[in-house]
């Protein structure tokens, strides 16, 4: 795991390693261990190419140095991530005729580029953005892995085009200026993050996952290598003999690829059965006990810290506890905000950065479960949502004239309920998917946000999955191409990467995701039971109450704070006159919404939370 960060066009600054040091230098936590640059012009001397590294050393610690070339220098790669296929790649590489000088997965990237073009990224089975420098074709060209999994941020100004890990390398170029995207802002309410390609930064995107670019003569191409396949109707295919045995032999290989480390590693443990199936199966492929990490509240009701301990002593792991509090928490989200370039999208992103902390202590790199949910079905929504259609097909006096007033009127504690009501009365299908996770409706949108919202604008790649396909399939490429890496996938890149500890996701193994979707969907829910296959596969492997615990989540308490102990917190940042997101609320709304929580008559926490990490960002970046 590293950082890398580059620009290519018509630069005229003398003065092009103390640039590339400067973007190198704002990212410096991903890759602590080594810096190296790179710069060359075209042959006709019209641009200037410039490449930097931050190196976190996890393989071949001794000869692993970025940017590496091949044996004539004419081929540059700085490379951030991981290539878990890339012993069995090098063998068919060498056997093609290509040399290598170093034991690193990196130099694998060198000659499948040589080797295959830009059909190498088809050959990596693993997590990647990188760069190539083509002196002899005078060709860039960028790459991101199938899922996201790996961040590349672009931005094009004057003729030059930038690239980086994180945005905040790319503001340190001369004359880039940090300025909102208020169509970007419209988004975030509806989602709680930016959905891709764009950002809240104006002119600052996304390579998209599974996307690659090439730059060439001055011209940037993005295309397109790679599809989820949840994205197709289910077509069938033949079974195999023992579907569950089959899926928990693929799991299990994408556990024991993820464990090839030259440094002390070890796994994120919450007691939820995907990070203890993980767990579990690490255990299976390590002669020594597996180093885990939780974390938890010192208040026992938001603590899952004795399921965990649980799973670490049935697999006699070298086990770690860190216990945080409001204090603890509230202290580091300016500082997060920062890191991750974005507001911070869930409370619960805190504790990931402050667990990473503790686990980097003592490792360099740990495997998650992340990603479980969204390919096997974890949510209670991809229960819900096949009953979209018949819910609208109600008479619209009894949708809104009875059930949603008096879902409404619940308590808190029916939360669940709640949020399937108003989301399966959501006609658009590109508004539902959204607000299952989201903020606010189209509607509650336009009563809210003073902005304007964009016209005209096409519907993303997160929608594209024909309306043929199942319920089930549709709300799961929408995770897989938007929730996922748009949110989570940036939230654990940042909070771990914040703390220099790369994480690994077996759970993401394109090989298995492949596997799960030619399935039939019963495989993944089955009646009102989620995960289906992978609980199956846990029988024999996990206690039966791991397998029957209902989805938690790490749970913060924003809501009690909120009311309490941050409430002036809260007032200062959405309504002094300091406050820098005023203006794009309607006022007489957005006091309605804060008494309303306050008074405990309804719950707006999670608006409430994107709100103020939104003001957040506005003073860490634009004040």
């Amino acid at each position: 795991m590293c950082g890398i960060a580059g620009f290519i066009g018509p630069f005229t600054n003398n003065n092009v390693i103390d640039v590339l040091r400067g973007m190198s230098a704002a990212i410096t936590h991903r890759g602590p261990d080594d810096d190296g640059f790179f710069s060359a012009a075209t042959r006709d001397g019209r641009y200037r190419i410039g490449l930097a590294h931050r190196r976190l050393s996890i393989i071949d610690l001794s000869t692993g140095h970025q940017p590496m070339g091949n044996e004539d220098s004419s081929i540059q790669v700085i490379f951030n991530g991981e290539i878990y296929n890339f012993h069995s790649l090098r063998d068919e590489l060498i056997t093609l005729g290509h040399h290598f000088a170093t034991n690193s997965d990196t130099e694998t990237i060198v000659h499948a580029y040589e080797q295959w073009g830009e059909r190498c990224v088809e050959y990596f089975r693993g997590m990647f953005a990188f760069a190539i420098w083509d002196s002899q074709k005078e060709r860039l060209f960028l790459a991101r892995d199938r899922f996201g999994k790996k961040p590349m941020f672009l931005c094009e100004t004057r003729g030059v085009l930038l690239f980086a890990s994180e945005i905040k390398s790319i503001l340190t170029f001369p004359g880039i200026k940090a300025e909102v995207d208020t169509s970007a802002v419209w988004d975030y309410f509806a989602y709680r993050y930016v959905p891709g390609p764009v950002t809240l930064f104006r002119g600052i995107r996304k390579l998209m996952p599974g996307c690659y670019a090439i730059w060439e003569k001055g011209v940037l191409s993005e295309k397109n290598y790679y599809r989820t396949p949840d994205r197709d109707v289910f077509a069938g295919a033949p079974l195999p003999v023992d579907p569950v045995g089959a899926f928990l032999d693929k799991l299990d290989e994408a556990v024991n690829i993820r464990m090839i480390a030259d440094v002390p590693f070890g796994a994120f443990l919450s007691g939820g059965i995907d990070s203890s199936a993980v767990v579990g199966l690490m255990s299976r492929h390590s002669v020594q006990p597996v180093k885990t990490f939780s974390v938890g509240f010192a208040e026992a009701r938001y603590s899952e810290l004795g399921y965990a301990k649980a799973i670490a002593e049935q697999f006699k792991t070298d086990h770690h506890e860190l216990v945080v509090s409001q204090e603890h928490l509230m202290q580091h989200l300016p500082e997060l905000v920062r890191f991750r370039d974005a507001p911070v999208a869930e409370p619960s992103d805190i504790p990931i950065y402050l667990l990473a902390k503790e686990a980097r202590k003592t490792v360099k790199m740990v495997l998650t479960g992340e990603g479980s949910d969204e390919f096997l079905g974890g949510y209670p929504k991809h229960v819900y949502e096949r009953y979209a259609g018949w819910y609208q097909a109600l008479p619209g006096f009894i949708r809104h004239g009875l059930l949603e007033p008096l879902v409404q009127a619940l308590p808190y504690r029916f939360r669940r309920v709640k949020t399937a009501i108003v989301n399966l009365g959501l006609e658009r299908f590109e508004e539902r998917m959204p607000r299952w996770f989201g903020a606010l409706s189209d509607a509650e949108r336009m009563r809210l946000v003073a902005i304007s919202p964009p016209v005209n604008r096409a519907s993303g790649l997160q929608f594209d999955s024909p309306s043929a396909n199942s319920a089930l399939r549709r709300i799961l490429y929408f995770d897989q191409t938007s929730w996922l890496p748009d949110n989570l996938l940036e939230r654990g890149d940042r909070m771990t990467m914040a703390a220099s500890l790369e994480a690994r996701m077996p759970f993401m193994d394109h090989e298995l995701a492949a596997f799960v979707s030619k399935l039939p969907d019963k495989y993944r829910v089955r009646g009102h039971t989620t995960k289906w296959i992978l609980r199956e596969a846990m029988k024999r492997l996990l206690p039966p109450p791991i397998l029957q615990r209902p989805k938690v989540g790490f749970r913060v308490p924003v809501n009690e704070w909120f009311q309490g102990s941050m409430r002036e917190y809260l007032y200062e940042h959405l309504k002094s006159a300091s406050s820098l997101t005023g203006e794009y609320y309607q006022p007489a709304m957005l006091d309605k919404i804060l008494a309303d929580h306050v008074a405990g008559r309804q719950n707006h926490e999670k608006l409430l939370w994107s709100m103020l990490n939104l003001e957040i960002w506005h003073r860490q970046y634009l004040k």
